[in-house]
């Protein structure tokens, strides 16, 4: 019988995300605060004697060959480590897709784990990260998780004092969006308010939810809600049906909203779906 491992790749949010400009390289200087939160994708990792790379997922439209992270993740560790055999992945997946919540990072991230475990690689988690950064800049934090600072390209990581419970509400609207496409139309000369990352820092430090609220802030959101306003409309109708403070995560166009309890949030989950502007609706907690 093949051996096989069952995975939890959780999502991401980022509390807070600033973008200090653009690196020779192409890429940007961030300074983020990640978070994890209780959303996952299901995976199931086994063995397999074909010198091969599968992966099944429960939903149609995701690329199922090499453009796929999973596979990415793999053939990195193959061509690194050469090991016999290959693996197949069975994707059930949860996160919402091209939402700014990493859930291809994490899904990578959870398949090196998986693939590390199920082949004895002997990789530590400092050295999956390493590697990870190869497949993406959120896949380090990913392979991480918890709450922490991002910094260079999002993969020098500094672990904060985790974030107290509180729960979230996600909503995603039935737009796609590019985290590239938002880069490369972010116009540093035009960014006058940066989020005070610090003051988030502190906050989380004095485990103080109203005051990591207050003071969320997300640079990218100048690019992407003048391209899809929706965004907008959510977190209007987030903060005023009880969010502490609502904002996108990552490039969008997930928006989520911290809440003071469950039962407002589910309110709030209720106003949203019956409206109609998510498709995705979740609620949530923090996770760490």
């Amino acid at each position: 019988m093949n051996e096989s491992i069952r995975l939890k790749a959780r999502a991401k949010i980022n509390l807070g995300l600033d973008v200090l400009g653009k690196r020779s390289d192409g890429y940007h200087d961030v300074r983020m605060v990640m978070q994890t939160v209780g959303i996952y994708d299901r995976l199931i990792i086994t063995k397999i004697p074909e010198d091969e790379i599968r992966i099944m997922s429960n939903l149609t439209f995701l690329p199922l060959n090499e453009n796929n992270l999973i596979y990415k993740a793999i053939k990195l560790l193959k061509d690194e480590y050469g090991f016999e055999g290959g693996v197949e992945v069975d994707l059930n997946k949860f996160i919402p897709v091209a939402a700014g919540m990493a859930g291809g990072s994490t899904d990578a991230a959870s398949t090196m784990f998986g693939v590390n475990k199920l082949f004895n690689l002997g990789m530590s988690i400092p050295r999956m990260m390493e590697l990870g950064v190869k497949l993406g800049a959120d896949v380090p934090y990913c392979v991480m998780r918890g709450t922490a600072l991002a910094e260079g390209i999002g993969e020098k990581l500094t672990r904060l004092k985790p974030m107290p419970h509180c729960w979230l509400l996600v909503a995603k609207p039935p737009v796609n969006v590019s985290t590239k496409l938002v880069y490369e139309n972010l116009d540093m000369s035009e960014v006058v308010e940066h989020p005070d990352i610090d003051g988030i820092i502190r906050a989380i430090e004095a485990q103080d939810v109203a005051g990591v609220a207050a003071k969320m802030g997300n640079v990218l959101e100048q690019v992407t809600i003048p391209l899809y306003p929706i965004i907008d409309v959510i977190k209007k109708d987030m903060l005023e049906h009880g969010a502490l403070n609502a904002m996108m995560s990552g490039s969008g166009p997930t928006v989520f909203g911290i809440f003071p309890d469950e039962q407002t949030a589910l309110a709030c989950q209720a106003f949203l779906k019956a409206k109609g502007d998510a498709r995705q609706v979740y609620i949530t907690e923090t996770f760490n």
